[in-house]
């Protein structure tokens, strides 16, 4: 018989230390059957609180009571009967045909309905949708297999658990698992101290609203029409700024597909619902679609004197260019063409695992060294700099020990909330004290997980390379650029940068293979770089034959 102490039953002592923090921080937000839940599971055996958890941590909520094998926990069915007494596991359930494939084996299927079967070696796939359109109506399993001979154990409370699961992770993209990998030291992550009012929901409607959200996104996931999914929604709103996000990315999606399948004027009006970026430029390319061209116009005018980001700006601009040559207008004041510096290399083919580390290995020289960083040196260096400002404990932003990032990294207010700790962070560009600062986290914090700093890549001589050659008004320039909208601008830097320590300098490099051409993010990151005098270089390779 294990102890409550004992090493196999890691998972249980996980599980109760998740349960002891959700009722210490958020007990006001369960309903009475979590609190009676997180109450009466230590009165169980503790064979069966151990089995409880077993399945919890499963996929699916059926499982054969044959197919259980635990050594810590012994025999199945005695550990079972104190939470079948309680309800929280049920026998014998009804099982539609799809669950009932989900659990047998192809050959078990194939010998239960061997009578029935159509000749021929069906493919499982084939044979579940044979058993889908002759079965329609659920049944037990013991009449579904009555030959068997075996229990069924359903677990009851799994919404139960995937209510306290959200409630501790504040996202259900998160499991228990999270536990074993600290615990293990695959992850570590910073500790950041937690208010009693740092959660990730302020109340029960916030949980509610979330689990709706994430109902209708999986009915839309797994087929259902559009408009069935907008019933499902209801006239939704949410005055959290996280669920109220999740809201507006959900509305441009269903508006994607109304425009995908052809659905135009629907699409047009979800769009104009939605306030999730990129759906104003999607609006005007449906209006140009349907022929609305001064309309479209206008809406760019809009957009162009008050862009939500570059990205914005730039396809605002394009279009403008398309709509004024349509109404036969005079074409607008466009911005420069970026002039690019280019380089044109013929390398041997298969000469390194890919066209960027071709070109690495093609220029690259004792005294000026060449490394394929693309989006991670910059961003690096910003998560080295700015560690406190990322990960201040401010309220919402971090609610459990599990973060790798905070919780509104993506949120539009990220940076505003932090300006006074940014501001702080990049003043040390201004005074010199950077260096000191950058090489201080990197060994502090190595290893601790970060949405910037990749530890893999951004080694100590990396790190002294680039401190040597890249001056403090251009880290200045990419951090602000960073901070302004971190979604879209940490990725699209150059794939290469080529250092010279010895003369204090330095070179990126974006590199393009045969038939490849830069992409819309690699263009405004180079045109940024132009506009403040950064070297770059466009470097388009051939092989040679």
């Amino acid at each position: 018989m294990p102890t409550p102490d004992s090493p196999e039953l890691y998972y249980l002592a996980n599980f109760c230390k998740a349960l002891d923090w959700l009722d210490a921080h958020h007990r006001d937000l369960m309903d009475d059957t979590e609190q009676a839940f997180i109450d009466q599971l230590p009165a169980l055996p503790l064979v069966s609180q151990a089995l409880l958890v077993r399945l919890v941590m499963r996929k699916g909520v059926h499982f054969r009571a044959g197919r259980l094998h635990y050594a810590e926990i012994g025999d199945i069915s005695q550990a079972a009967e104190p939470l079948l007494t309680r309800g929280w596991l049920i026998e014998d359930a009804l099982l539609s045909s799809d669950e009932l494939g989900a659990l047998l084996l192809k050959g078990e299927l194939m010998q239960l309905f061997a009578a029935e079967l159509p000749a021929g070696n069906l493919k499982k796939s084939a044979l579940l949708k044979w058993l889908r359109d002759r079965y329609r109506e659920p049944q037990r399993f013991s009449d579904w297999c009555p030959h068997l001979g075996e229990r069924l154990l359903s677990l009851a409370i799994a919404p139960l658990c995937e209510r306290l699961r959200l409630m501790f992770f504040g996202n259900l993209g998160q499991d228990w698992s999270e536990f074993v990998l600290a615990d293990l030291g695959i992850f570590r992550y910073e500790q950041v101290p937690i208010s009693p009012g740092s959660r990730g929901f302020r109340n029960r409607r916030d949980i509610d609203d979330y689990l709706h959200l994430r109902a209708c996104r999986e009915a839309f996931e797994t087929g259902a029409p559009v408009t069935e999914v907008l019933q499902l929604l209801g006239d939704f709103h949410s005055d959290s700024p996280h669920i109220d996000e999740r809201h507006q990315r959900l509305l441009l999606q269903l508006a994607q597909q109304l425009e995908r399948s052809g659905e135009l004027a629907s699409a047009l009006t979800l769009y104009r619902d939605s306030r999730a970026a990129g759906s104003r430029q999607r609006q005007i390319r449906v209006l140009e679609r349907l022929g609305r061209d001064a309309e479209a116009l206008t809406l760019c005018t809009t957009v162009l004197a008050a862009p939500l980001n570059a990205e914005e700006a730039q396809l605002a601009e394009r279009a403008c260019v398309r709509l004024h040559r349509r109404l036969g207008l005079p074409a607008p004041a466009r911005a420069a063409r970026l002039a690019e510096h280019r380089l044109h290399l013929s390398l041997p083919a298969g000469s390194a695992p890919s066209v960027e580390l071709a070109v690495a290995a093609h220029l690259t020289r004792p005294e000026a060294p060449v490394h394929y960083v693309e989006n991670t040196l910059i961003c690096g260096l910003f998560g080295l700099l700015c560690w406190e400002a990322i990960f201040a404990p401010l309220p919402g932003a971090f609610f459990h020990p599990f973060h790798s990032a905070p919780a509104d990294l993506y949120r539009a207010d990220f940076y505003s909330r932090r300006a006074v700790l940014f501001d702080a962070c990049l003043a040390r560009l201004g005074d010199g004290s950077y260096r000191e600062a950058m090489h201080r986290t990197h060994v502090e914090k190595f290893g601790i997980q970060s949405p910037f700093v990749y530890w893999d890549l951004l080694d100590r001589t990396l790190l002294e390379q680039a401190l040597a050659c890249l001056p403090a008004s251009h880290l200045e320039a990419w951090f602000r650029r960073l901070l302004s909208d971190i979604r879209a601008n940490r990725a699209g830097m150059p794939d290469l940068i080529q250092f010279w320590p010895d003369e204090g300098r330095y070179q990126m490099i974006e590199v393009k293979g045969p038939g490849d051409r830069l992409q819309d993010n690699q263009k405004r990151w180079l045109a940024f770089c132009a506009e403040h005098g950064m070297p770059v270089s466009v470097c388009y390779v051939e092989w040679a034959t």
